[in-house]
């Protein structure tokens, strides 16, 4: 339970649009920042944001949502739920593809291993390549949430709407609802994000993170999605918040972005998948159809033929 890590909570600083938090002391940000966005380095050309301006902007962004297990006393954090969403505004849509974290993959320059260490072997850039690898989406940001991040931007925001699906009762978790419609705090989030004692495990789960996401999207929405109600945001964000290699500019036009989508137009799609072993591990290897799925994704950040 304790390598259990969500990304929802990071797609709440992706769509309220952080434009002032990097004009802010970087080193306070850094001593209590839960939430980590990071600009991915790309090849020559590959500035994902360079050409976007209000309302004329088409460019398909990828951004990689990582809930890593990073915490005081723990060395080697995992990215332990993985999340890539495909913001293509010139369709008005987007995709969330959701990824087990024991996905078995080639992690560059350490061989074949569980999708998650690559973060505890190169943090962000090194999560993201792995995913770019493995999934062909060209990852721009990595926005990274721990525990405490996820927790207090929940409570801050004033919870969220969650349809839980059945009911649960898990004591390593903490999650114990009945199911329906219900507004969850950060710790109640943070629980039902961590279950996995349920039906499909942690298949399961993962495809739980990504609906979180949509649901935080949808509340966000409907507190308001003007440039006013985005900087009105900005107070909260700051709290928790830091980035590196952003500037301020590219992160408001990310988040302008990613509101101007409505909820109704982003899909959430659990990557298709079997368990197995691998050894005496158990891990997940991705079913044959996921590679028709990957390059249904990579190219626009929809999915059409899936």
């Amino acid at each position: 339970m304790r390598r259990i890590a969500t990304a929802f909570v990071a797609v709440l600083a992706l769509c309220t649009g952080v434009a002032g938090i990097v004009a802010a002391d970087a080193r306070r940000a850094h001593d209590r920042a839960g939430i980590t966005i990071t600009a991915v380095q790309q090849p020559a050309g590959g500035d994902a944001m360079a050409s976007y301006e209000p309302g004329t902007w088409n460019r398909t962004v990828f951004v990689l949502l990582v809930g890593s297990d990073e915490r005081a006393g723990l060395e080697g954090a995992r990215g332990d739920a993985l999340h890539v969403i495909g913001l293509n505004p010139g369709l008005n849509r987007a995709t969330i593809i959701d990824i087990p974290r024991d996905t078995w993959v080639d992690v560059p320059g350490h061989g074949q291993g569980r999708i998650n260490t690559a973060y505890q072997f190169g943090g962000p850039q090194l999560q993201a390549e792995t995913v770019r690898r493995f999934t062909g989406a060209p990852i721009s940001y990595v926005i990274n949430t721990t525990f405490a991040g996820f927790k207090a931007m929940v409570d801050a925001i004033g919870g969220v709407n969650v349809q839980i699906p059945y009911p649960m009762d898990d004591k390593n978790s903490g999650a114990a609802f009945g199911p329906g419609l219900q507004r969850l705090n950060g710790s109640q989030a943070l629980a039902f994000s961590r279950n996995r004692h349920i039906p499909d495990g942690d298949l399961m789960r993962t495809a739980h993170q990504g609906q979180l996401i949509i649901h935080a999207l949808t509340d966000l929405r409907a507190k308001g999605t003007s440039g006013t109600d985005t900087l009105r945001y900005l107070d909260i964000l700051y709290r928790n918040v830091r980035t590196v290699g952003i500037g301020p500019t590219d992160l408001f036009r990310l988040g302008r972005a990613a509101l101007a989508i409505p909820p109704g137009n982003v899909r959430n799609f659990a990557m298709p998948a079997r368990v197995g072993m691998q050894g005496k591990l158990s891990v997940v290897f991705a079913q044959p159809v996921a590679r028709s799925v990957f390059a249904d994704f990579a190219d626009d950040g929809v999915l059409q033929q899936h």
